[in-house]
C-alpha cells in the first residue's frame, strides 16, 4: 500500500511540468491571408480596360496608380473614359456644387452609380457631370520663401570678413499676392569697407482674373561706392501670369511659374555727393521660378528693368540656382548684376554680385 502511494506521487511529479507547458504554451491558429483590395476598373470609349486604384481627377485627367505605369501612375483623358467603378469611397465633385463622398460602380450609357457613405443611397451621375474626383484641396493662402545666408573670416597675414544675407517671401491668396524681397551684402578687408549694399522690394498684386493682375511696388536700395544713399522707385501698373504651376504635365515643367509686369513709376535718386536725381520712368519686372527633380533643383531669374530713356535707365537681375540638402535646407548660388546707363562721377555703370548662402526654404504648397 505505501509503496502504491509513493509510486503515485512520483508518477504526478513527473507529469506536473509537462502538464503545465502543455497549458501555456501559445496556441498556433492558421489566418487566411487577407483578400486583396478590389482593385478600381477603368473602361475607354475604345473598349481597353485599365486596372488600379483611382487617385484623383482634376483638370480633366484622370490619374490611376497602377504598376503596369511610369512611377506606378497612368494618366488618362476624363472625356476617354466609358466607364468607371471606384472601390474605395473619395469625394466625387459635380457642376452644380454638389459633392458626394463614397464608391463607384458602372452605370448604363456613360454613368457611374455613386453609392454615398455613410446613408448608403446610391445615385446616378452621368460622367460628363463630374468635374473632380478627390481633388487635391489647398488652403486659403500658401506661403513660400526662402531665406539663406554666407560668411567667411580670415585673420593673420590678412584680415577679412564677408557676410551675406538674403531672403524672398510671398503669401498668395485667391485674389491678393504679397511678395517681400531682401539682400544685405557686407565685405570688410584690412581694416576698410570694400562692399556694403543694401536691397528691399515690398509688393502687393491684386488679381483681376486668375491671370491678370494690378501690382504696386515699392523698391529701395543703398549702396556705399555708388555713393547712394537711397534709390527709391514707387510703381504701379498691370501683371500677367504667362505660365502656373500645373500648365504643363511634364515633369520637368510642372512646378514652373512666370510672371511679368509693366508699369510707371516713380524714381528717386539720393545721392551723398552728386546732385540728386528723380524722374517718371517706365518698369519693366520678370520672375521665373523653376524647381525641377522634385524640388531638388531650383532655377531661378528675378529682374527690375527703370528705363527713362534709351540712354537713361537702371536694370538690376538676380540669376540663381538653388540645390535641396535635406528636408527644408537648401544651398544657393546667386549672381546679382546691376547696372546704371548714367553712373555718379568716379562709379562704375556695372556691379556684380556672386554669392554662395546656405539656408532654408518653405512652400506650403500641398502635394500628394
Amino acid at each position: 500500500m505505501k509503496k502504491g502511494f509513493w509510486l503515485l506521487i512520483l508518477l504526478v511529479c513527473c507529469m506536473t511540468p509537462r502538464l503545465v507547458a502543455a497549458a501555456t504554451a501559445p496556441v498556433v491558429v492558421d489566418v487566411p491571408p487577407l483578400a486583396p483590395a478590389p482593385l478600381d476598373i477603368v473602361t475607354l470609349k475604345d473598349g481597353s480596360i485599365l486596372y488600379g486604384e483611382v487617385i484623383a481627377m482634376e483638370g480633366g485627367i484622370l490619374h490611376l496608380k497602377t504598376p503596369a505605369g511610369p512611377d506606378n501612375l497612368v494618366k488618362v483623358k476624363w472625356e476617354s473614359i466609358a466607364k468607371l467603378s471606384v472601390s474605395h469611397p473619395i469625394p466625387f465633385h459635380l457642376k452644380e456644387g454638389t459633392v458626394l463622398i463614397g464608391t463607384a460602380t458602372e452605370g448604363p450609357d456613360g454613368t457611374v452609380t455613386v453609392r454615398a457613405e455613410p446613408l448608403k443611397g446610391t445615385m446616378e451621375v452621368p460622367l460628363d457631370s463630374i468635374t473632380a474626383l478627390n481633388p487635391m484641396i489647398q488652403a486659403p493662402v500658401i506661403y513660400s520663401g526662402t531665406l539663406t545666408g554666407g560668411y567667411s573670416q580670415a585673420t593673420g597675414n590678412s584680415q577679412t570678413k564677408n557676410g551675406s544675407l538674403l531672403g524672398d517671401f510671398v503669401a498668395r491668396g485667391e485674389q491678393l499676392r504679397l511678395t517681400l524681397n531682401g539682400r544685405y551684402v557686407y565685405s570688410h578687408q584690412d581694416g576698410e569697407l570694400s562692399a556694403k549694399n543694401t536691397r528691399a522690394l515690398i509688393k502687393m498684386d491684386f488679381f483681376i482674373t486668375k491671370r491678370f493682375f494690378w501690382f504696386a511696388a515699392s523698391y529701395f536700395e543703398k549702396d556705399e561706392f555708388q555713393d547712394l544713399n537711397l534709390r527709391t522707385a514707387l510703381s504701379s501698373g498691370p501683371g500677367y501670369s504667362f505660365i502656373e504651376k500645373g500648365d504643363y504635365q511634364s515633369p520637368w515643367l510642372k512646378d514652373m511659374t512666370l510672371y511679368a509686369e509693366t508699369g510707371l513709376a516713380y524714381f528717386n535718386e539720393d545721392f551723398k555727393n552728386d546732385k540728386d536725381q528723380k524722374s517718371a520712368r517706365a518698369r519693366l519686372a520678370v520672375r521665373l521660378n523653376w524647381p525641377i527633380l522634385d524640388d531638388r533643383v531650383t532655377f531661378y531669374h528675378n529682374q527690375e528693368f527703370y528705363p527713362e530713356s534709351t540712354k537713361n535707365y537702371y536694370l538690376t537681375m538676380d540669376n540663381g540656382v538653388r540645390f535641396k540638402l535635406f528636408a527644408g535646407f537648401v544651398s544657393n548660388i546667386q549672381m546679382t548684376t546691376r547696372y546704371n546707363s548714367e553712373p555718379t562721377t568716379d562709379t562704375e555703370k556695372t556691379d556684380n554680385l556672386y554669392l554662395l548662402t546656405l539656408g532654408y526654404n518653405f512652400d506650403t504648397t500641398r502635394k500628394r
